[in-house]
């Protein structure tokens, strides 16, 4: 067994210390130093307790401690140590010597023991923390911090950022809501008031970083200091969420930075797990766009379901392999088969669906950027119309239980090609409903956060950048949810499928994409228009302001989730819309207003603004 270094020095010390405080009981009775028979009992007895005392030590454990963490508990194991080797000591030096020894000796030595053990190991502590290797230099190069949230994990991250100069940061003052902690210290450091002092802390103390250090709050409790604290000078970071520390996936010096999703303040999503269960549970359910940023999440939160099969279909090879990577390596005893196909290829999905036979289809493969599809509308026709055709009517003529379509909120009332490519889908797939077994429904929602192409990553790429962040309108608006938010809730919608459902995910309060940037501005640490400049450029193709989650006709009823409406299924006439598509079909190659002019017919609601 490896031993430290330091065990042997304070093994010597012990043995001083011992004996010296059994010495010390002796001159403290007699007045003076001791002299004659009694100056011998003292050695002999010293030796004894020095001894038995090193020894009872190695048997409490106390030298495979790390006194520089000392707390309360190793307080309580050396005073029993002290106790037990003081007795131990007595009795047999007693028998050794064959004469008694007076008890005021052994009271005394048990004191004196114990503070000199103990005041040693706390001076050693003492000095770990003020002088220690990874302490490191105070003033200008750390960053004056405050810590909000004086509670045990407030404390924690205090100590740590004390002791560890990793970091770069100096507490300088705690804040907490609770008022009987207020004008307090916590190892040395001021609470100065709770959360609504904020601001002005920051500026009183010239605080240049704030850690928010509440992991049991809620997200809404979280956002709202997200809030007070973004109009502060300071950087701000979080540390992370409770259940991830206690389930060991991240670790306490894993402080990140806050993001956008601490702003949006939802609190988790509460879901019927046996409903979904029941439809996902023990059969082959296909994900289609797989290696995409919903799709790839559809994944992750379908397999502990524990699917007979999952397939993960895609066209892209790179991010098909991907997610095929991290799925084998996160659920090694699920049956996983990658299919690398196009939507667009009937023959290649017949061939699919008739080998694997996948009883539940999500078919989130599409070409979803606005600009891109307006410039490339036949391309956007083949993908999100075409292409959802082939995975519908393969679902039908392959027997598959259900079908869940993953729209968007831009088909309603479009001016895109992309959303009115989605809103022919969502219609397709309707009055496919009415004539099959399979049970069709779609799920609209609006823009999710972080997704490939959307606005976060590219705002981020453009502050790394030095800026300027370009925003297209500074009244433009959107609705946001987080990826892993959505899919959950497109999981749970799809256990309400009675068959031609469009289904409606609350997405909370529309978000000025303005604000937006502003806010990912001052969270990088940078003011806005002082430190990182916003530019306008100008509402791109086939963009509106404000996006709209139902149409007229659709009304809105709740289900039993309440964050998942339905929109009332709309009168869909098969026979025409299959007379359009093969009209759409002879238009693919012809000039784009022609393609437009057709999109016109199929959905009277689109409007070209291109």
């Amino acid at each position: 067994m490896r031993v430290s270094k330091r065990v042997p020095t304070w093994i010597g010390l012990d043995l001083v210390f011992l004996w010296l405080s059994v010495y010390f009981a002796f001159v403290v009775h007699d007045g003076g130093l001791p002299s004659g028979q009694t100056a011998y009992l003292a050695v002999i007895y010293g030796l004894v307790q020095a001894l038995a005392g090193v020894g009872i030590m190695f048997v409490f454990g106390l030298y495979r401690r790390i006194w520089q963490y000392a707390s309360v508990g190793e307080l309580a194991a050396l005073g029993q140590a002290a106790l037990v080797s003081t007795a131990a000591g007595y009795l047999v030096a007693a028998a050794a010597m064959g004469q008694m020894i007076p008890l005021f000796a052994p009271v005394q030595s048990f004191m004196s023991a114990l503070l000199l053990l103990g005041g040693s190991r706390f001076l050693w502590r003492l000095a770990c923390d003020r002088f220690g290797g990874e302490r490191g230099g105070r003033g200008a190069s750390r960053k004056r911090t405050l810590i909000v949230g004086a509670g045990n994990c407030g404390t924690l991250f205090a100590k740590e950022l004390q002791q560890n100069a990793s970091y770069q940061a100096q507490p300088v003052a705690f804040v907490d809501d609770d008022p009987y902690k207020h004008r307090l210290e916590v190892l040395g450091i001021p609470v100065l008031g709770g959360r609504k002092d904020i601001p002005a802390i920051v500026a009183d103390k010239d605080i240049e970083e704030i850690i928010i250090a509440v992991p049991s709050a809620s997200k809404t409790q979280i956002s709202e200091i997200v809030k007070i604290c973004k109009n502060t000078k300071a950087r701000l970071k979080i540390v992370p969420n409770l259940q991830d520390l206690i389930h060991g996936k991240t670790a306490t010096h894993q402080i990140r930075d806050v993001s956008v999703e601490d702003l949006l303040g939802r609190e988790p999503i509460r879901t019927d797990l046996k409903g979904i269960a029941d439809y996902v549970a023990g059969k082959v359910v296909l994900v289609t766009g797989a290696g995409g940023s919903i799709g790839s999440e559809l994944c992750r939160q379908i397999a502990p379901f524990q699917p007979e099969r999952l397939l993960l279909l895609g066209h892209g090879e790179n991010s098909i392999y991907t997610i095929e990577m991290e799925m084998r390596s996160a659920f090694p005893k699920l049956a996983i088969e990658t299919v690398i196909a196009d939507v667009q290829d009937r023959t290649r999905l017949e061939e699919v669906f008739r080998c694997m036979k996948p009883q539940v289809v999500f078919h989130a493969a599409a070409h979803k950027h606005v600009p891109l599809m307006e410039r490339n509308p036949s391309e956007a026709i083949k993908n999100n119309v075409f292409g959802t055709k082939n995975v519908a009517d393969c679902a039908d003529a392959f027997g598959a239980e259900r079908f869940v379509l993953i729209s968007s909120d831009k088909a309603v009332n479009p001016t895109s090609v992309m959303g009115t490519t989605k809103r022919i889908a969502e219609m397709y797939i309707q009055g496919l409903d009415k004539t099959s077994e399979t049970k069709y429904v779609a799920v609209r929602f609006g823009n999710v956060l972080g997704s490939r192409g959307s606005v976060i990553p590219r705002f981020k790429q453009q502050i790394a950048s030095g800026g300027p962040v370009t925003v297209t309108h500074p009244e433009m608006v959107r609705y946001f949810m987080t990826i892993p938010e959505a899919v959950q809730l497109v999981i749970q919608a799809g256990a309400f499928a009675q068959g031609g459902e469009i289904f409606i995910l609350d997405m909370g309060s529309p978000v000025r994409i303005y604000d937006l940037a502003v806010d990912l501005i001052r969270l990088s640490g940078f003011e806005p228009g002082v430190g990182m400049e916003i530019t306008f450029s100008g509402i791109r193709e086939g963009e509106k302001l404000y996006e709209e989650l139902l149409t007229k006709e659709e009304g809105l009823t709740s289900t039993k989730h309440d964050r998942i409406y339905v929109g009332k299924p709309s009168l869909i006439n098969r026979s025409e819309l299959e007379f359009e598509f093969r009209l759409l079909e002879r238009v693919l190659a012809k000039d784009p207003e022609e393609i437009r002019s057709v999109l016109q017919q199929l959905v009277p609601t689109y409007r070209n603004v291109s």
